[in-house]
């Protein structure tokens, strides 16, 4: 009892001073450096300026989530990916039973080939419209054949892939229903780190899963795309459970606002151990819009090649780093005055920031005023902006500030809007992606299209599985999905290839599987 009193006695101390010093007031920081005692009476020997929590803040343990969480379960669904069997058949397609191959009749004692069986993914989503626009994770749907979505009140919709965004892994899709409950998006540039945040999803196939917890840091890479620049990894980091089946669900503040769309944990083992990461809502919110109104993700891109302040001076630590290289990171953190920022340490060809007036070696340290911490921080911002977009970028050019007015492009060097190609995306019901360096090694060869993923639509009818590398499509060298795209939208709008008749709707693909089995498929375009 009396050691109890002690403490008590203790901390009325340090509440007197405080209320000496600044009566009237929820909050006080002294200029003068005094010292201070424990709640146990102990001294403490550093200079520190007292500070004197705020009296009318909430206690954490007196903060109410029912609202929040009443108000967003309703807005997160379940998705089932399910991918079909013969999607993978090829993978078989090296299976000989030996007594059929000798002697030509099928082997003894019911000797069978094995059959594959569908594969089944589960992830979340969000509705972010009544009409029934549901965001989610690339991760989650690709390479899908049949999306189902399951409501909250258990009603169950066959879903259409309206676009993805493989830099972002966002995907947007839509199923058909009306007046559905949907999330209002909230401000993600406004969280701050501390504040309270809840993740809804459907972890383990358990529906409606509400878990709590604090933003741990923002701005935060997680280098979740393997070493591949094109991504855009600006996460919001929060130590609220999010396990496997909540990729693709909500993130939401304590006002039922979506700031997040959940998407990776940090785990050595599959499961939460103690951090998860969420895309913000600034960079999904944008890139489901430009899905659904283009087709396409209307990136913009500043033109600079960057480096976090804090990654240059890790670089001259590393003992094998190349001797020209170190001069060069040596040469740029000479001319860095600030511990946080983007350094540009190059340009591409046609860069706007370098006609602006941008200088290598600058420190880019804001954009239209919001604060850069970090190269993925400035890749955020830039994410918010379209090609055509004016910025103002503000940089610290060896310790003077610097604003440079700069107008964005696009990966093409123009302003001009990237439109999808729904017409024969709807009708081909495929994703498509131009192979890398790597890839044509592989093979062998100098061109191609993979074939990323299937729905249904003309491919998934003429028999093409998914990883089906395309060379040619109506006698024309395919290298880039635009490519097939082009050629597709004009048979559809009525003017087909001067070597076929007006009235012929056929395109002939040719190409090979990974195991080297070449193919020839006719496909039909018409209805």
């Amino acid at each position: 009892m009396k050691k109890m009193w002690k403490n008590v006695l203790g901390i009325a101390l340090v509440a007197a001073i405080g209320a000496g010093a600044a009566v009237g007031t929820s909050a006080y920081l002294m200029n003068k450096y005094q010292t201070v005692y424990s709640a146990s009476g102990s001294a403490n020997t550093f200079n520190q300026p007292i500070r004197l929590a705020g009296y009318n803040t909430v206690a954490a343990e007196n903060t109410d989530f029912t609202m929040a969480a009443e108000s967003t379960v309703h807005g997160v669904v379940h998705i089932k990916a399910t991918t079909n069997a013969k999607q993978y058949a090829d993978d078989q397609s090296q299976y000989v039973d030996p007594f059929e191959y000798f002697f030509g009749f099928g082997g003894r004692g019911g000797f069978q080939r094995p059959q594959p069986q569908p594969r089944v993914g589960a992830g979340s989503g969000v509705i972010i419209s009544t009409d029934g626009y549901i965001i989610t994770n690339n991760h989650v749907i690709d390479g899908a054949d049949e999306l189902e979505v399951t409501l909250n009140d258990n009603r169950k919709f066959a879903a259409k892939l309206i676009g993805t965004d493989p830099a972002t892994d966002i995907a947007l899709l839509k199923i058909d229903a009306k007046n559905l409950p949907t999330i209002p998006f909230g401000d993600s540039e406004k969280l701050k780190v501390g504040e309270w945040v809840l993740a809804v999803g459907n972890p383990f196939n358990l529906t409606s899963t509400v878990t709590a917890g604090i933003v741990s840091a923002k701005g935060r890479g997680i280098s979740m795309g393997g070493g591949d620049k094109s991504k855009i990894e600006s996460f919001i980091q929060t130590d609220a459970a999010v396990n496997p089946g909540n990729s693709g669900g909500a993130l939401v503040n304590t006002k039922g606002e979506l700031v997040g769309i959940n998407t990776a944990i940090y785990s050595e083992t599959g499961n939460f151990a103690g951090y998860s990461f969420a895309v913000p809502i600034s960079i999904a919110g944008k890139v489901a819009n430009d899905l659904k109104q283009y087709g396409a993700v209307q990136r913009a891109v500043l033109g600079v090649q960057i480096m976090s302040v804090g990654d240059i001076a890790d670089m001259l630590g590393y003992p094998n780093l190349p001797s020209a290289q170190k001069e060069e990171m040596s040469a740029l953190k000479s001319k860095i005055k600030v511990s946080e920022g983007a350094c540009v340490v190059d340009f591409p060809d046609r860069s706007t920031a370098k006609t602006a007036g941008i200088e290598k070696g600058d420190v880019i340290v804001a954009v239209n005023g919001v604060k850069v911490k970090s190269a993925n921080a400035l890749q955020e911002q830039i994410s918010k902006y379209r090609p055509g977009d004016k910025v103002q970028v503000t940089v610290d050019r060896n310790g003077s500030t610097k604003t440079f007015n700069v107008e964005l492009r696009n990966a093409e060097g123009s302003t001009s809007i990237v439109k999808g190609a729904a017409d024969s995306a709807d009708v081909l019901g495929a994703a498509f992606s131009a192979l890398t360096n790597e890839q044509k090694r592989n093979f062998g060869v100098s061109y191609g299209v993979e074939v990323t993923g299937l729905l249904n639509g003309k491919l998934k009818e003429a028999g093409i599985r998914k990883g089906f590398i395309i060379m040619v499509v109506n006698d024309q060298k395919i290298s880039t999905p635009e490519q097939i795209e082009k050629i597709v939208d004009k048979i559809l709008k009525g003017k087909p290839d001067d070597r076929y008749a007006a009235d012929d709707r056929y395109i002939v693909v040719k190409g090979f599987y990974p195991n080297g089995r070449t193919k020839v498929y006719a496909i039909d375009l018409g209805e």
